[in-house]
């Protein structure tokens, strides 16, 4: 293990914090502040998970969350550096939905002068959740093994290009009143008892399918995904407050492709500001992509 490695994430990538410990001498994961009710409090550190499902269901006031800023950073890669660190690699939250990565951009510039021996290196998960999250934890196994920092750092950008999210939304209410989730707040067909199954990556959000009831968009999702992902490649799952149809998912997921995801997480409170409490989702690796 090169022990000068170090690797920074968000809050949003939805790693369980029992993983953030595992690898806590590789592994900083920066709480992004969330905003309701005229107070703040930082994500995983002032507020679960579930506690938060709570908060989106009671209130009528969508929370909001704040990009982390160029502070924020450089004062991370000063601490990390005063620690031993001498690269560090930074896979943030989806660029095209946050100003996360552009502020650890200008961190990096801005330390470059006072810190000339550290390497900073960047990278923009384009996507949310496990869909950079699960890459993290197989970066840092990576690092542990030995590999070379410009091979993890491929890794971490080939899997970028790759990863798709097909989202299941069970109640659009929330998503709608976010506004964050475009396809969101044109689907039509609620009225209908349809259920939506939309597909996100870099800055595209778009209903893929459709299904009549919660059981038919289970059956469509999976067979969505089967058919996108590339054979025999690691998926994974976010769920919510839906445990019975999320293991129905889950189950059929696992029999249609023939073996089980590699991660299951909680939806985290940064994606559950965007997609509300009601929805879940799988982390695929789908087509290449510019």
């Amino acid at each position: 293990m090169n022990e000068t490695v170090r690797i920074i994430t968000d809050s949003g990538c939805d790693i369980s914090a029992e993983a953030e410990k595992e690898w806590k001498n590789i592994l900083t994961v920066m709480p992004f502040a969330v905003t309701w009710n005229n107070q703040t409090k930082l994500d995983r550190v002032d507020i679960d998970t579930e506690d938060f499902y709570k908060v989106l269901k009671e209130n009528q006031e969508i929370p909001k969350h704040s990009q982390i800023n160029q502070i924020q950073f450089e004062d991370k890669y000063r601490e990390l550096y005063e620690n031993g660190a001498r690269t560090i690699i930074v896979d943030v939250i989806n660029s095209y939905g946050s100003q996360t990565n552009s502020q650890a951009k200008i961190a990096a510039d801005n330390i470059k002068d006072e810190l000339t021996d550290l390497d900073i290196r960047i990278v923009d998960g384009r996507n949310y959740s496990l869909g950079y999250g699960y890459p993290i934890i197989e970066a840092c196994k990576k690092i542990s093994e030995g590999q070379s920092v410009d091979s993890v750092v491929s890794y971490l950008e080939d899997q970028a290009k790759h990863v798709e999210a097909l989202l299941v939304g069970l109640d659009l209410r929330h998503m709608k009143k976010s506004g964050r989730i475009s396809a969101a707040a044109s689907f039509l067909g609620e009225l209908m008892g349809l259920k939506p199954l939309i597909i996100l990556y870099d800055g595209v959000t778009q209903v893929l399918r459709k299904a009549r009831g919660e059981k038919a968009v289970i059956d469509v999702a999976v067979e969505t995904a089967a058919s996108r992902m590339i054979p025999k490649t690691p998926y994974t799952i976010i769920t919510t407050t839906h445990p019975d149809l999320e293991k129905e998912f889950i189950d059929k997921m696992t029999k249609k492709v023939g073996y089980p995801p590699a991660m299951v997480e909680k939806m985290g409170v940064v994606v559950s500001c965007n997609a509300g409490p009601d929805s879940f989702a799988v982390f695929i690796r789908g087509q290449e992509r510019d």
